[in-house]
């Protein structure tokens, strides 16, 4: 095993933007979480998000991501289903698959203070950013791991404010149900420091 033992502690900075969408432009979702979790959505609308993260030195692991989520609902608590994500570090795309369901793949990157970009046909320019207050952030993911729904804890605290992020996704890639789309809204969390899972003792009484 390559990866570290869950709970992974992790530190950087990320940029997030959401979308509101038409139900029908989501992408698919695996059939397995039926039952356990449905898209929240708001008269015809659902909810995507898409984000960049820095995985810094000060954490278990340090890479890049670019990852997208549909907003999902367990009754009226909310979810979060990862269907896209791609990291540069084989250690955290096969520690996200084996221990939680998270489909990783592998990806080329650049990311700096005003430029993201992906070797999987998105980019970004990334303009005003003012970080704020430091918020605590907490949600669960839930996930496809062996074939049953699995959901994972994530625990954070950011300094958190707007940002500009102005996204140009291919049409005829991975992220092309996101193409030519404005956000709804996109936000910095600098300085973050999240813990990603449970750990043994944890898991034994959940």
């Amino acid at each position: 095993m390559g990866y570290p033992p869950e709970p992974w502690s992790l530190r950087g900075r990320m940029y997030v933007s959401v979308w509101a969408l038409p139900a029908a432009a989501l992408p698919a979702l695996p059939p397995e979480l039926a039952g356990a979790v449905r898209v929240l959505r708001l008269g015809a609308r659902a909810f995507v998000g898409a984000a960049w993260v820095d995985y810094r030195p000060g954490g278990d692991l340090s890479y890049r991501e670019l990852l997208a989520a549909v907003l999902m609902r367990h009754g009226l608590r909310s979810r979060v289903t990862i269907t896209h994500i791609w990291v540069d570090s084989p250690e955290s795309r096969d520690g996200g698959r084996e221990l939680w369901g998270i489909p990783k793949d592998l990806a080329e990157f650049e990311l700096t203070d005003t430029r993201a970009a992906a070797s999987v046909g998105a980019s970004a320019e990334i303009g005003r950013a003012k970080p704020l207050l430091r918020l605590p952030i907490g949600f669960k993911c839930t996930q496809v791991l062996h074939g049953a729904p699995k959901t994972t804890p994530v625990r954070a605290s950011a300094r958190c404010g707007p940002a500009t992020v102005r996204w140009h996704i291919d049409a005829a890639g991975p992220l092309g149900f996101l193409h030519g789309r404005k956000p709804l809204l996109s936000l910095v969390a600098d300085d973050f420091r999240m813990t990603f899972g449970v750990t043994a003792a944890q898991s034994r009484t959940a």
